[in-house]
């Protein structure tokens, strides 16, 4: 049992783990939302737009959170605008708005001199994160779980059916934008544990891995949740004892643990259908 006790001995890896469960149990969550809308880019398109804002706020001596949260949230509409306004589709808007504000950021990044260092930004740092930064993940995680609890309803009838929500009178816009800065929080707690670039990894591959497991969103989001938990929790652990970055060990738990769902799901694994074939 040393083993599992050891890294517990030290506050920085308390505060990494229990920062990482946080991480892990609200991205699957708020993911599973990009699933079933099968709109998983989005979520890359807002964990790359919060660059410049993170940029602007760094140099005006701002808090961080809020210049993420603007840019987070402009990305989306940006999206949403060039969509509606014409003939592109959803994904190559998404793809100029991805590409777009992640090179805004950048020269930004250059042109203010800024301190803060890209990689970080990129790939986080879990191990530097303080008390305060597990409480902030600690307040979003609470907030955004209560939230999708009480407007569980509105949120199913609008990710299933978006012209019918419409249609029976649902404020569908302000519904889309509340999902969008959901998106955009969610992204900013997990930014600090494992960069903008893997945070997406642990929105969509749990709650991928819960997709072939169940059927209901409400059992994808819990399915999801443990997965996401159990792979920072694992994570962490393959990074103390094989001195691996942290977030890249998160990133591949989770891949693992959807690549055994989708071989051996009851109901569409791979190797499940294979043996069924051939009795």
């Amino acid at each position: 049992m040393d083993w599992l006790l050891t890294p517990w001995n030290y506050e920085f890896m308390r505060l990494a783990l229990v920062g990482g469960v946080l991480v892990g149990i609200l991205c699957p969550v708020v993911g599973s939302y990009l699933i079933v809308q099968r709109m998983a880019l989005l979520g890359d398109v807002v964990a790359h737009a919060v660059l410049p804002g993170l940029a602007i706020a760094n140099f005006l001596r701002l808090p961080l959170l809020a210049g993420a949260f603007v840019f987070g949230l402009l990305s989306s509409f940006v999206t949403d605008w060039i969509q509606s306004q014409s003939r592109v589709k959803v994904d190559t808007a998404m793809a100029i708005t991805f590409s777009s504000f992640f090179a805004l950021g950048i020269a930004l990044l250059t042109a203010l001199e800024s301190r803060m260092a890209l990689e970080e930004l990129l790939f986080g740092d879990i191990l530097s994160l303080s008390a305060g930064d597990v409480v902030q993940m600690a307040v979003i995680t609470v907030t955004l779980l209560i939230l999708v609890r009480l407007f569980y309803k509105e949120l199913l009838f609008f990710s299933f059916d978006r012209t019918g929500a419409e249609a029976v009178g649902l404020p569908v816009q302000w519904i889309n934008t509340g999902l969008m800065a959901a998106i955009t929080l969610t992204i900013i707690a997990g930014m600090k544990a494992v960069g903008v670039i893997l945070v997406i990894a642990l929105m969509v591959t749990p709650a991928a891995a819960a997709y072939l497991l169940v059927r209901e969103l409400h059992w994808m989001m819990m399915v999801g949740a443990g997965v996401g938990a159990f792979s920072s929790f694992v994570g962490m652990y393959i990074s103390y004892y094989q001195d691996m970055p942290s977030g890249p060990a998160i990133a591949l738990t989770s891949f693992g643990l959807f690549l055994l769902a989708l071989l051996l799901s009851p109901s569409q694994g791979i190797l499940i259908r294979a043996i069924r074939s051939s009795q």
